[in-house]
């Protein structure tokens, strides 16, 4: 795709919506942009994770500033989380770099985990209060466990979200805030959530700037995203309290399922 004909002016209707979904929600535009790039656009895979990765890094930046400002940021776990997702992107993308990213087996691949990836989603998106119980039930039943231990698990998770948002731009919002709720019971939802936001920032970032070494970045196509996915998220943000929240990431869970379900086993 050259440079002009990325201007698509779909690409910010298509921005709008989803900064409006995100607005309401809370769900990281990763789960819907890039599916959406890729089933209804036909971008390939890697074009449209390395695409939406640097759309991320813009839109969760003004999440930082507010969540800076609110003073709901924990930056003992955004620095745990980056100590095992920054290194975990550096040798995804260098991997990726190394192969033929055209290839059946490379374009399956990123398909096939983006698909389970966000059906992961939806399931946390419905069942994360039962999820996050049942985790906290099984920690109390065990012995106390250890500043040390919480640390490095906080790092293990980091790893793990480092190699998923790397393939797949989607995992960093439902899964980190979901462990991360069961890891630090204590702290308050929105610091949770503040750190959460935090810590995807450089990740977005390096795993984008990654992608676009290997010219894997459309930046026309970014640019039209935003001018429709900004005005988007300030509408949905605005929109949020007025509207029956639970029904929508109901609805959301089960879009998302059924897009991963398509990518699974198209």
């Amino acid at each position: 795709m050259d440079f002009w004909s990325s201007f698509n002016p779909l690409f910010s209707v298509s921005g709008f919506f989803v900064g409006m979904l995100v607005g309401v929600t809370g769900v990281g535009g990763g789960s819907l942009m890039t599916p959406l790039l890729v089933l209804l656009f036909g971008i390939h895979p890697v074009t449209a994770v390395g695409t939406d990765l640097l759309y991320a890094a813009i839109t969760k930046t003004a999440g930082t500033a507010v969540h800076g400002r609110n003073k709901t940021i924990d930056w003992r776990i955004v620095g745990r989380l980056a100590a095992g997702s920054l290194p975990a992107a550096t040798v995804t993308l260098w991997l990726v770099s190394g192969i033929d990213r055209n290839s059946i087996t490379a374009v399956a691949t990123i398909t096939i985990t983006l698909g389970y990836t966000l059906m992961l989603t939806a399931l946390l998106l419905i069942f994360r209060r039962r999820v996050i119980e049942w985790i906290r039930h099984k920690m109390r039943n065990r012995r106390p466990v250890s500043p040390a231990t919480v640390a490095l698990l906080t790092m293990v998770l980091g790893l793990t979200i480092g190699v998923l948002v790397t393939l797949t731009s989607v995992g960093a919002g439902a899964l980190g805030v979901t462990v991360l709720l069961a890891l630090y019971p204590r702290l308050h939802v929105r610091d949770i959530v503040g750190s959460d936001i935090v810590h995807a920032v450089p990740l977005t970032l390096l795993a984008g700037m990654g992608y676009w070494a290997i010219g894997e970045v459309e930046w026309a196509m970014l640019a039209m995203l935003l001018v429709g996915s900004i005005p988007g998220i300030i509408i949905g943000s605005h929109l949020s309290p007025r509207l029956p929240e639970r029904l929508i990431s109901t609805l959301l869970a089960i879009t998302l399922a059924l897009v991963g379900t398509k990518l699974v086993f198209s």
